[in-house]
């Protein structure tokens, strides 16, 4: 059963829920409430953990945690896939199994269809499954109405690979493809979008592989933006020094208009520019339940919150973490999500059990590959200040310009995402 727009905006008045017909398959200990109750939407870096969390917090509280699928993998270090630096996806493969049995979570692999915050249920695609207060944590998807020419084959065609999984694969399969000689073309959005330096890494580790596979390639990046807007210094170098001749910057170039067929981009609809292999990243918004739940803004993008509680300004009852949220200047990364996570899930239970909430303290790592074997970082720390985050002064920076920690980094980052995974999965 699908929920056209008339029967949602009911949904989202108080009418009362209809159930779905043919969706038996949730288990009676998600279909019914025994007890207060915790609702997180989506398994990844932020929702995962909160779910986790919540029961280390309070084991008198139940947990569902809602993914629609029984494996998460890790956009993270997918650039080291698809530049053909990892045989596989194992390495960024989790499962759910532990996480479930270690921490007493109910997990409802189903899709979630809408939200009824009057009558605190998540409508999905096997039962509605009641709340007492509902975490989402939808991560991110596209704004694709907004290139003209953009239609359901174009990922196939233009992947952009911003959803680790299958897109990642596509966008590795065209590389290897690509004749030698061939043009990589790689358009990026506007900020904000998940990761602000997802873009430029992916740019050297395709370098990388043409440089040794295919060294009469090219990768020419679109940025939308009018600069680099993250590490600017160090991935600059990098391309001056590692990739010289291979990698062209262009910023300021916004694709509105694609010829899949025919693997052409326009730049504002006008300047027409061909390739051999397209990765097309589209603008972004919170991911799609957050928009029909009537969770993002005026202008329908991302999430507006209490950046203390992680509450929802549109619908009590509801906290939105992770890259669909707007957390001041803390970056939409899996980092943040996973830093974000342990706030709300200390203020939920805070305002289930009359206990005092607690401000935020939070951290954001992001490590990017420049090389196989090198990564730099930014780091930064956060805070509350007047009930809205900001970055602590002076408290973070990016890596050492002469390169001198890239062999370090690179293990820390490796480190980084071990650690993270198993915190997540275990």
């Amino acid at each position: 059963m699908t929920l056209d727009r008339r029967n949602f905006i009911k949904l989202l008045g108080g009418a009362s829920t209809v159930a779905l017909a043919g969706c038996a398959g949730l288990p009676s200990a998600v279909t019914e409430k025994r007890g207060p109750r915790v609702v997180v939407i989506g398994g990844g870096y932020g929702g995962s953990i909160a779910a986790k969390y919540v029961r280390m917090l309070d084991k008198s509280i139940e947990v569902v945690l809602v993914e629609r699928n029984r494996e998460f993998v890790s956009c993270p270090f997918s650039n080291f896939y698809i530049a053909g630096l990892m045989p596989d996806m194992s390495a960024l493969t989790i499962n759910y199994d532990k996480l479930a049995a270690n921490h007493g979570i109910h997990m409802a692999y189903a899709e979630v269809t809408a939200i009824d915050p009057v009558g605190k249920k998540v409508i999905t695609s096997g039962g509605d499954i009641p709340y007492d207060r509902l975490i989402v944590s939808p991560g991110i998807d596209f704004r694709t109405e907004e290139i003209e020419g953009y239609d359901e084959s174009t990922p196939l065609l233009m992947p952009h690979a911003w959803k680790a999984g299958e897109q990642s694969t596509i966008l590795r399969k065209q590389l290897q493809d690509m004749p030698d000689g061939g043009k990589v073309i790689i358009s990026m959005p506007l900020t904000p979008y998940r990761c602000p330096p997802g873009p430029y890494e992916r740019t050297c580790l395709i370098a990388t592989y043409l440089k040794k596979h295919k060294p009469k390639s090219k990768v020419l990046l679109l940025d939308a933006n009018p600069d680099v807007v993250s590490k600017k210094p160090l991935f600059m170098k990098a391309w001056k020094e590692y990739y010289g001749g291979i990698v062209e910057y262009v910023p300021g170039k916004k694709v509105t208009k694609v010829d899949a067929k025919n693997k052409t981009v326009y730049i504002e609809g006008i300047e027409d520019i061909k390739g051999d292999v397209i990765n097309l990243i589209p603008a972004q918004r919170a991911g799609n339940i957050a928009v029909k739940a009537d969770l993002v803004g005026d202008d329908k993008k991302w999430c507006p919150v209490n950046q203390v509680t992680f509450e929802s300004t549109k619908h009590k009852g509801i906290h939105v973490i992770g890259d669909a949220c707007i957390a001041g200047p803390m970056p939409k990364s899996g980092y943040s999500a996973n830093s974000e996570a342990k706030v709300c899930a200390t203020n939920v239970v805070a305002l289930m059990t009359g206990k005092p909430t607690v401000d935020l303290s939070g951290i954001n790592v992001c490590y990017s590959a420049v090389s196989d074997h090198g990564s730099v970082s930014v780091a930064n720390v956060y805070a509350i200040k007047e009930g809205k985050i900001i970055s602590v002064p002076n408290s973070g920076g990016i890596s050492p310009a002469d390169f001198s920690l890239i062999k370090a980094e690179h293990a820390y980052g490796e480190s980084w995402l071990k650690n993270i995974l198993t915190e997540m999965s275990t």
